[in-house]
């Protein structure tokens, strides 16, 4: 599997209207201006998405919107993912007929399978679509871990060419060691990128490059050319804004900070709420400190 998807993938949000349905319209603007800023992939109805609120017409919608808009211009990942094997199959399928380039698969949430659950689910979705996929580890919100040896197993399969990892840097270093080279570990964790990348990570699926794409990438030039202080220096300036963007629950602050300048991306909906006043102000601080 080549190094197809870049090393910034950026999972954008979902853009609401006034009456909370999805605009289209505005999406595409957002879309471009994060091709303009260094996005290489743009992951669409994942978690900073709002995926659990989507419905899956809106989803396919999304998808295809994107898909007219940006062929050939930047790569779309679909999180068409689900703790119901049977539907990750269906919407992964659906993606793949309007044309995405490859879909997200995150760990099945909720009803906590097995290690060999999670394996069996993988293999059953991969086998059902010729995409690439990109799985998805993030125990905070699944309440499971899915462990390094099930990621190699799984690492097996041709179509699954990478991991969106969010559990530590330990198990990074354990995973980077027992799967094979061309396997792609990147960070889900803005703020873990430079520590991911220094044990074999190769780039981020970032939240925090609908403001600072273009630091991002130099962030990782920088690193990878041999400047480590010059990376961690970025690093450091960007470090305010990577903590106020997880203050509370993602998306909700970057789709204030995105209001903030000037993209109508709307609020959340419920059971996602809107930024305190005391949390607007922080997220306003940090963004004039860039």
């Amino acid at each position: 599997m080549s190094f197809e998807f870049g090393r910034l993938m950026t999972a954008m949000v979902t853009p609401f209207n006034a009456s909370g349905d999805v605009d289209y319209h505005e999406a595409i603007r957002l879309g471009e201006y994060l091709v303009e800023t260094g996005t290489e992939t743009i992951v669409l109805a994942g978690t900073t998405g709002e995926c659990p609120t989507l419905t899956h017409n809106e989803e396919f919608q999304l998808f295809d919107h994107f898909v007219k808009h940006f062929s050939g211009k930047v790569k779309i990942i679909a999180g068409t993912g689900s703790n119901c094997t049977a539907t990750a199959i269906r919407s992964t399928q659906m993606a793949e007929s309007i044309g995405v380039d490859g879909v997200l698969q995150v760990v099945p949430y909720y009803n906590k399978p097995s290690q060999e659950g999670m394996y069996q689910h993988f293999k059953a979705v991969s086998g059902s679509t010729s995409l690439p996929i990109l799985l998805y580890n993030i125990p905070g919100r699944t309440g499971v871990n899915m462990l390094p040896e099930t990621v190699a197993r799984l690492a097996e399969i041709p179509t699954i060419f990478g991991i969106k990892e969010s559990a530590n840097v330990e198990q990074v270093r354990t995973l980077r060691s027992i799967v094979p080279a061309e396997f792609l570990i990147y960070s889900g964790d803005d703020a873990s990128t430079l520590d991911y990348m220094e044990v074999g990570g190769c780039g981020v699926v970032s939240v925090a490059a609908h403001l600072v794409g273009r630091e991002m990438q130099g962030m990782m030039a920088a690193f990878l050319g041999g400047d480590q202080e010059k990376a961690r220096e970025i690093e450091a300036r960007l470090k305010p804004l990577f903590e106020v963007l997880f203050m509370t629950s993602n998306p909700v602050p970057v789709k204030a900070a995105m209001e903030m300048r000037g993209f109508r991306v709307g609020g959340p909906r419920l059971p996602l709420v809107g930024l305190t006043s005391s949390e607007s102000d922080r997220l306003r601080i940090a963004i004039e400190g860039l």
